[in-house]
């Protein structure tokens, strides 16, 4: 397995070279990762990651999905009641299996960190399991290859984790208090006291009053609890939220109507459709609020997530049974951005699993209003051809000042700077192109590529 240095590039001599040194200037730029799923633990207690199955194959739902997907049982990947705990047989698993990513963006990012962070050069198979096993578990004490270690070896400039509005953050505080140079910061993510169809909706109610030290029992204290917890967030290094709304849709109510509808829910005596308006006025709510505070919104829709009952109930959420949908952001956007799309500051990221919507609406969107941005390819898109797809799809309407960057949204650790590394090749190969069908001048290239490398998502977290 060796990677070749032109991965990616197109194959015509003149558009690889330019775009080989397009990417050039941009390969070693700092990472930032304003959106992510890293455990916070890892940062806060820097402890050693155990062993290379825990690393790369049971907290990744890229991996285990198309592992499920030809009948893998999820015990074989450690995860459930009853699941494997041997760690060389979780991996053995995932290496019998490995040929199943052929051409997919998972193969791209493992093979990438199996060579650059742990120097494997044999490619990961039946017959090479256990030699890499060993290889990659050698090094996994060593401190160099503990989670602050790699935040540095990586050239990690800032990385955001995505946590509840009811966290303690005790992980960013440890951080804080031990001095550490790397910037770790929070994001606010109130979905579990937002959606009245999340799991202990009631419970979290009263839990947000307690951590808020606030009062839920009425509409203007449950106002004033998320009020309180963003402070709270952004005292301790947030810059954004994050919203996991099946749908963009949102709501202006007058105020009465949303102390009825809050009422009703706060009280169990929800009505049909209660809980869909109910987050539709909470993303506008929440956008009031960062008027308020400045705190980017950021708005993922078009994901009907845990498709599978069984497979939550289970084996839990976030296990790669999302499945996206078609939404529409022009229609549902449109109550919050009459109410503040023009409020100075205010910023709204769009993420979507629809990749139609990309052309057809959150470019057009993004093109005049001045809130918005649209955010970068995410979950099944993040790939070479969703970076390509989606690059032609917004960049002759909306520009690319009106996009957000580039961030990873992982919770692999170490396929970090393997998914930096595809969108920068990605965006060298767009920006070439644009150049010699002389659509842009070569030193305009040159001047974006650090934008859409690390640039742009700076400017849209305020980082």
């Amino acid at each position: 397995m060796t990677l070749h240095h032109d991965r990616l590039f197109p194959a015509d001599t003149d558009t690889r070279k330019l775009s080989r040194a397009l990417y050039d200037c941009v390969a070693d730029a700092p990472i930032i990762s304003p959106h992510g799923h890293t455990d916070p633990r890892w940062w806060g207690e820097n402890t050693a990651f155990a062993d290379p199955a825990s690393l790369f194959v049971t907290p990744d739902h890229y991996v285990t999905r198309m592992l499920t997907s030809q009948g893998v049982p999820f015990e074989a990947l450690g995860i459930g009641e009853g699941a494997e705990r041997d760690p060389r047989k979780i991996w053995r698993t995932f290496a019998a299996h490995y040929y199943l990513f052929a051409a997919t963006p998972s193969r791209l990012w493992v093979d990438h960190a199996l060579q650059q962070v742990f120097g494997v050069t044999a490619r990961l198979s039946e017959k090479t399991a256990d030699a890499i096993y060993d290889a990659i578990a050698e090094k996994l004490p060593q401190p160099e290859y503990r989670p602050r270690a790699l935040f540095e070896r990586f050239n990690m400039e800032v990385i955001a984790t995505t946590d509840s509005a009811l966290d303690d953050l005790r992980y960013h505080k440890q951080v804080a208090a031990d001095g550490w140079s790397g910037r770790v910061v929070p994001t606010y993510r109130p979905d579990a006291v937002i959606d009245p169809d999340a799991p202990g909706f009631l419970t979290n109610l009263d839990r947000l009053a307690e951590v808020s030290d606030g009062d839920t029992s009425t509409w203007q204290g449950y106002l004033a609890a998320h009020r309180q917890r963003r402070a709270f967030f952004k005292a301790m290094g947030a810059t954004a939220t994050d919203h996991g709304h099946p749908t963009p849709r949102t709501a202006d109510l007058p105020v009465a109507e949303a102390r009825a509808l809050f009422d009703r829910l706060r009280a169990g005596k929800a009505i049909p459709g209660d809980a869909d308006l109910f987050r539709a006025q909470m993303l506008t709510e929440m956008a009031r609020m960062s008027v308020e505070d400045g705190l980017v919104m950021q708005i993922h829709s078009g994901s009907s997530r845990s498709h599978s009952d069984q497979v939550r109930a289970h084996y839990g959420a976030d296990r790669g049974f999302d499945i996206p949908v078609p939404v529409s952001f022009t229609q549902g956007l449109r109550p919050m951005l009459n109410a503040v799309g023009m409020a100075p500051g205010l910023k709204i990221i769009l993420f979507t699993l629809d990749e139609t919507t990309y052309a057809r609406e959150l470019a057009p969107l993004a093109g005049v209003w001045p809130c918005l941005l649209i955010g970068p390819p995410w979950w099944f898109h993040d790939s070479f051809e969703g970076i390509r797809r989606y690059r032609q799809s917004v960049t002759e309407t909306a520009g690319f000042w009106n996009t957000a960057g580039f961030n990873d949204d992982t919770r692999a650790l170490c396929s970090i700077p393997a998914r930096h590394d595809v969108a920068r090749r990605c965006d060298a190969a767009f920006l070439a192109d644009l150049v010699l069908t002389h659509r842009l001048e070569e030193d305009e290239a040159f001047a974006i590529a650090p934008l859409l490398a690390n640039g742009l998502a700076k400017r849209a977290y305020n980082l």
